[in-house]
């Protein structure tokens, strides 16, 4: 006979995205204890509403060792944070946890001036010689746009920091979220921006940049997402996690 879960229940939120904040703030409203994983601090000026642990996902021992004490885990990480959602599903499945995961879905390619890449050395290789590149890929991805085929690489960063460009052909472009799509068109026109380069992360939120692109009649490669666990739920709106939780 199965046992009904007493309220409130104790959650894990797998974190990085967006949702996730939101989601943190609605579970904790309907009484429950959440706390986020996280591989990376959070961004952005708004804080998230819950405690917040950083996560290497190699650590297999510390994540079971410590996602024991949970009751069910929510997976709402960053759409390009693979490892994380892989070894969260692993952990949660070994300790026989129940476990969902958010999709936002992902933009379209339909549009004659998108084109998609299986990841950033991929689309790196399609860059026109000469071409100066806006790139929203993320610091880690630099190594990948060696050797580089235009002349230069604008390299978006949503947080202030004092390291250097590793390379000589890289530009850091800082910039402030949330981002609207009339600065947007400002500011490629401004930096004589010929090609967008960025990951293909859904929602209206990181949309502004791809919109003005368009706008400019700029050609655009989207990364795709790398895979995320194909036997694990997937669930597409946060009313739909929301109403998960309610049945546990």
């Amino acid at each position: 006979m199965t046992t009904a879960r007493a309220f409130p229940l104790n959650l894990l939120l797998l974190a990085g995205s967006a949702e996730a904040r939101e989601l943190a703030e609605r579970l904790t409203a309907a009484g429950h204890s959440v706390t986020a994983w996280m591989t990376e601090p959070p961004r952005g000026q708004t804080p998230m509403p819950v405690p917040v642990e950083l996560r290497d996902p190699k650590d297999c021992v510390a994540l079971r060792r410590d996602m024991a004490r949970y009751d069910a885990v929510l997976d709402l990480s960053h759409s390009f944070d693979a490892p994380l959602s892989h070894a969260g599903f692993a952990t949660a499945t070994a300790l026989g946890l129940p476990f969902v995961s958010f999709e936002r879905p992902a933009w379209p390619a339909d549009d004659p001036l998108i084109t998609t890449a299986p990841d950033v050395a991929s689309a790196a290789k399609a860059i026109p010689k000469g071409a100066r590149v806006f790139a929203a890929t993320g610091w880690a991805s630099l190594p990948e746009f060696t050797p580089f085929r235009g002349s230069r690489l604008m390299l978006r960063q949503t947080h202030r920091h004092d390291r250097p460009a590793p390379y000589d052909f890289v530009d850091l472009i800082f910039g402030d979220p949330p981002f609207v799509t009339r600065q947007e068109t400002d500011l490629f026109h401004a930096l004589s921006v010929d090609l967008l380069i960025c990951r293909n992360l859904g929602g209206s939120a990181s949309r502004p940049k791809v919109d003005a692109a368009l706008a400019l009649g700029l050609p655009v490669i989207l990364i795709d997402r790398p895979a995320h666990p194909a036997n694990a739920p997937h669930l597409m709106s946060l009313d739909a996690m929301l109403n998960w939780v309610a049945q546990l």
